[in-house]
């Protein structure tokens, strides 16, 4: 539908009118409101950081994500193959979640009910992180509006280490083992993608034990992408959450993150990676652990917002192939 045709509905400013560096503080210039009944996607910012285990900052990783979209246009490199993503869908920026500071569990809870409201209303949420902590929340909105999960996850870290200390049970690495025990997600449905260094060492087996089908940074690296989406579209059964760290990708393409390892992705490989998810049942997406101190000329945080915008293009080719079937 052209914007001629729908004088009500919410477009993104021009991206011609007046500099990139000005107007409204959105993702992409994306219209800024809450109210839901006009989106179909919206895209929101979690600024926490509470649950790092080392290196903070991403708290400040949704602003730097909005900051470098100013670089985005609405437009697509196959452009004879795909409309832009806002021509199809009704993209909002519903600006950050609350947050309390110093209280992660009180800020969960709450997050997840925030979250619950976006799920009932039927939009599909985009979460930019934030530590992965962040992704808990959104398992438990979304599993309980979608039923049990399948989850897709690009990390060097596969986050299943069970809790050290009873009065912290929630941090940035014990995300998925809270949502195994919890239910929300089918391990034997699920993929992580990327896995690598010391740190990840010491809990493979467990991870594998659990049930998940790991694919290591080593054995991505010698099988490929296109391999890689084979064995995910093979394991996955209920619906998608895909959660992607930045940290997934190597710290020569993104140094802006808490907890860095080396001989990850290329900037390249993760596009392809998630370009490579068309057509599957996505249920929700969160974007984790960029951190602005650390990165060097934005180079992590412009990868982020390219990959938001990847991701869209994949939800605006779902939805074009479902309206031209019906």
């Amino acid at each position: 539908m052209s914007k001629g045709q729908d004088s009500g509905r919410l477009y993104p400013a021009e991206w011609q009118r007046g500099p990139r560096y000005g107007g409204a503080y959105s993702f992409a210039r994306c219209p800024v409101t809450r109210d839901l009944s006009r989106a179909d996607i919206a895209i929101m910012g979690v600024p926490m950081d509470m649950a790092v285990l080392y290196r903070s900052g991403a708290r400040f990783g949704p602003r730097a994500i909005r900051d470098a979209s100013g670089q985005l246009r609405p437009h697509h490199w196959e452009s004879d193959k795909l409309e832009p993503p806002f021509d199809t869908l009704r993209v909002i920026d519903y600006g950050d979640l609350d947050v309390f500071p110093g209280y992660i569990e009180q800020t969960v809870a709450y997050l997840q009910t925030q979250l619950a409201a976006i799920f009932d209303a039927g939009v599909f949420p985009v979460i930019l992180g934030g530590d992965h902590s962040t992704t808990l929340p959104v398992l438990r909105a979304c599993a309980a509006k979608h039923g049990r999960l399948s989850l897709v996850h690009f990390d060097a870290h596969p986050d299943f280490w069970p809790s050290s200390d009873p009065k912290r049970p929630v941090h940035h690495g014990t995300v998925f083992r809270i949502a195994v025990e919890e239910g929300l997600i089918d391990p034997g449905s699920s993929v992580q993608v990327g896995i690598r260094g010391s740190v990840s060492a010491g809990i493979l087996q467990e991870v594998r034990t659990a049930g998940f089908n790991l694919i290591t940074c080593d054995e991505f690296a010698r099988q490929g992408v296109d391999a890689t989406l084979r064995r995910i579209r093979e394991a996955v059964s209920y619906p998608v959450y895909l959660s992607l760290d930045i940290d997934s990708v190597d710290p020569a393409f993104a140094p802006g993150t808490g907890t860095p390892e080396v001989a990850g992705m290329t900037s390249r490989e993760i596009v392809e990676l998630v370009r490579g998810l068309r057509g599957m049942n996505l249920v929700a997406f969160d974007i984790v652990e960029v951190a602005p101190a650390y990165d060097a000329a934005e180079i992590t945080a412009l990868l982020a917002a390219n990959l938001v915008y990847e991701f869209l293009l994949v939800l605006a080719i779902k939805r074009s192939s479902t309206q031209a079937n019906t």
